[in-house]
């Protein structure tokens, strides 16, 4: 399979030195040289037809490369994820996808198995992680094909050899050069090689309940609303005060991310456990609200947490990035605020991303070039990424999609209630900064507030809380320290 994905990478069949498969340690044989090669004085010499005719047979190689490849791909297509997502937008906006059932599809003689592991207590990726270790002794219709991370985890598989380069692909800086850069950097491996690709930009906000933000402030417009929460001060204000009308703001667990995408540096620094400053604030801020019951504790997803989605949750606000609005807030269900487009958004105290997911290429797919048009179509095609934004509610990865849908009415949102955010949103991901990133960010983050959770419900002391964390994470990384 590596020496006939060659043939479809390289422009001409006429190449000196060796270079690198896609697995490990495996290498693609050099492609071997003429035993008699013209010289430069000799090549120069040539007369035109000749050159032409050269041209002609190194174009008609190429061709008759590509179109063996494509005759002995496999002819089943392997995609592991967590969710229905993905399965969802390419069930919605791949041309010539056909669903079979719940777990199968069609395209055109390939048959699509969807193998899809909820993400509860890391079910996804140990799945994920025992099959890509068969990888290599894998049947072909058995291997994994493509499969999705999400950025907390990205870098685990991202620096392996378990992932190829999309440039291996054939996808150039050209391909994704309308793309957030940020993105881009989440899958950038230690060596500078892109490995994944996504169709969203998730940076995020303060996703507002409109009545209660008149009741509260006496307006729901998105430019009054910003004011009143422009800061972790001001926000904090306006926590309290919506409590005294009878709301309380949302959980701490919502505003989490803000505050933890704006560290001013990495969980672990030469090979110890760092609490960061605005972490600290989290707590800080998160027991005060709790405190003065302007604030709940409620887990994300929880069903304490989801009664926010109805008026009669009395929830002030969430908040989250485009994904939030389409698969969380239920617009499809009668009586609840989406439904009934009682929604407003706004940036919030700190500009900040939420998740995403990426699409990376499995290496030892037998199914390369398939797997290169699903990438191309699902994350660059601006037409299709129009239709995911309007079908969708999503917040795609594409400057200039974006800035259409900024432009007019195409971009406003009925669970909103006609308000369009996609400036405020584009402008949010032009912000990202990924400086801080790191392979710790998952297991540090969930401990944490694992952690801090005791002591906001007065189950721990603030300094029982923090030893708790650090406990924690040296059981989960060993070569790490905590003082």
């Amino acid at each position: 399979m590596k020496r006939k994905l060659l043939g479809v990478l390289l422009s001409t069949t006429m190449v000196a030195g060796v270079i690198a498969g896609c697995g490990g340690n495996n290498a693609a044989p050099a492609t071997e040289a003429p035993a008699e090669e013209a010289s430069t004085e000799d090549a120069a010499e040539a007369p035109a037809e000749t050159t032409e005719e050269a041209t002609e047979d190194a174009a008609e190689s190429t061709e008759e490369a590509t179109a063996e490849v494509a005759a002995d791909e496999g002819k089943v297509l392997n995609i592991y994820a967590w969710n229905e997502e993905f399965k969802s937008r390419l069930t919605d906006h791949y041309k010539g996808y056909e669903e079979v059932d719940a777990t199968h599809g069609k395209i055109g003689d390939v048959d699509v198995v969807w193998n899809i592991t909820p993400s509860e207590n890391n079910a996804y990726q140990n799945n994920l992680d025992e099959t890509l270790l068969k990888q290599d002794s894998a049947a072909a219709d058995e291997k994994i094909d493509l499969f999705l991370v999400e950025a907390d985890y990205a870098l685990k598989y991202v620096d392996t050899d378990y992932t190829m380069p999309m440039a291996d692909l054939g996808i150039t800086d050209a391909d994704l050069a309308d793309q957030y850069s940020y993105t881009q950097a989440i899958v950038t491996d230690s060596n500078g090689k892109l490995k994944g690709s996504s169709w969203q930009a998730c940076s995020a906000g303060l996703i507002y309940n409109r009545d209660a933000a008149k009741e509260v402030l006496g307006t729901d417009d998105p430019d009054e609303v910003q004011a009143a929460v422009a800061d972790w001060d001001k926000y904090v204000e306006t926590a309290k005060a919506a409590e005294e009308k009878g709301y309380t703001m949302c959980s701490v667990n919502d505003t989490y991310r803000t505050y933890s995408n704006n560290v001013s540096g990495k969980w672990v620094q030469d090979g110890k456990l760092v609490i960061d400053d605005n972490l600290m604030n989290w707590i800080n801020d998160s027991k005060e609200l709790v405190d003065a019951k302007a604030e709940n504790t409620y887990d994300l997803w929880g069903d304490d947490w989801a009664k926010g989605k109805t008026p009669d949750g009395k929830i002030f606000c969430y908040f989250g990035p485009a994904w939030f609005f389409n698969f969380c807030l239920d617009a499809d269900q009668d009586g609840t605020i989406a439904n009934n487009g009682g929604w407003g958004y706004c940036v919030g105290p700190q500009s900040y991303y939420w998740g995403g997911t990426w699409i990376c290429a499995a290496t030892g797919t037998d199914n390369a070039s398939l797997v290169k048009d699903i990438i191309l179509t699902m994350t660059t095609d601006k037409d299709v990424l129009k239709e995911i934004a309007q079908a969708d509610a999503d917040c795609v990865n594409s400057k200039t999609v974006l800035a259409e849908l900024a432009a007019d009415d195409s971009g406003n949102l009925a669970l909103l209630g006609g308000q369009n955010p996609y400036k405020q949103l584009a402008e949010g991901a032009e912000k990202v900064d990924l400086s801080n990133l790191s392979a710790y960010d998952q297991g540090c983050n969930e401990s944490f507030q694992n952690a801090a959770k005791n002591y906001f419900e007065g189950n721990a002391t603030l300094d029982e809380a923090l030893d708790m964390f650090k406990k924690a994470v040296v059981e989960k990384y060993p070569e790490v320290t905590a003082d």
